[in-house]
């Protein structure tokens, strides 16, 4: 991983980062739920789109990320990208996430509902305040995510309510030489022509890294194993237009497109800045 730098272990619980110390059984069980509910997604019109994502305020759960946003030192928006698809799934199958460890029940709960995600943006101090709280820093040659274990947005810890949700805009950059090898790591295409912002596109990077987990936890767990070990990781750009509409077709059949060629989508609920049952990303999970 040439140009990726560690998993950073900190906060509350710690244990070993993903990918260390000896796992008996299935990785990634937490996750069940979503995968479940992942085709059932995909054939939503927009109409029931809305419908399905209806939620009690008092039972919304989310996952937080954290981007450093220091004032002299902004974060490359490529590998924003990355370390958000790379943080989220990495924390899912992290040991303390697997049953008996201190974040199982969090990431359970989560799955079992919308997999929400809220990026915010902190420096200086409110960055340094982050890294207490249980979860995984990942940085990638100078830009840092910390992904936070998810949670009831009404117990929102105070050190991360205050932290801007808007101002995670930066300019895209060239795309940094790919860290993985091909079907070695995940690879995120965001949506031909998008003006996501970045916080938003990272979001749903973030969402491709869960699905590539709950679907491979399934169907492959040497795969899901070894990307585990490799420090789950990732690379993000922005498709052709070409390039995206042959991998649209391609998952027409999801199950096929996923069989064959490891492809998976993401489809947004809608909330903010695009249309309800709009597919924002593309994803080729690892093999």
């Amino acid at each position: 991983m040439t140009d990726t730098g560690p998993l950073t272990d900190t906060g509350p619980d710690r244990g070993h980062p993903s990918g260390a110390g000896d796992h008996n059984g299935e990785i990634g069980s937490a996750l069940a739920p979503l995968r479940e509910r992942y085709a059932h997604w995909l054939q939503l019109d927009a109409e029931q789109v809305l419908d399905d994502r209806a939620e009690a305020a008092q039972d919304i759960r989310a996952m937080q990320l954290v981007l450093r946003m220091e004032r002299t030192d902004p974060p490359s928006w490529h590998r924003a990208l990355a370390a958000a698809a790379t943080g989220a799934a990495a924390i899912c199958i992290d040991e303390r996430s697997e049953p008996g460890g201190p974040w199982h029940e969090a990431i359970r709960d989560y799955c079992r509902g919308h997999i929400r995600k809220v990026t915010r943006r902190a420096r200086g101090a409110h960055w340094s305040a982050a890294q207490d709280l249980p979860g995984i820093t990942v940085e990638l040659a100078g830009t840092e995510v910390r992904v936070l274990v998810p949670g009831l947005v009404s117990e929102l810890d105070p050190r991360i309510s205050r932290l801007q949700v808007g101002g995670t805009d930066v300019p895209a950059d060239d795309p940094p030489t790919p860290t993985a090898e091909p079907d070695t790591g995940l690879a995120v295409l965001l949506a031909a022509g998008t003006s996501m912002t970045l916080g938003k596109a990272m979001a749903q990077a973030g969402h491709a890294g869960m699905i590539a987990v709950a679907l491979l936890a399934d169907d492959d767990q040497p795969a899901l194993a070894t990307w585990r070990t490799a420090g789950c990781i990732a690379d993000a750009r922005q498709a052709s237009a070409v390039e995206w509409a042959g991998l649209s077709a391609e998952l027409a059949d999801e199950d096929q497109a996923w069989r064959s060629a490891r492809l998976l989508a993401v489809r947004d609920a809608g909330f903010t800045e695009v249309a309800p049952g709009t597919v924002t990303v593309i994803a080729k999970a690892p093999r």
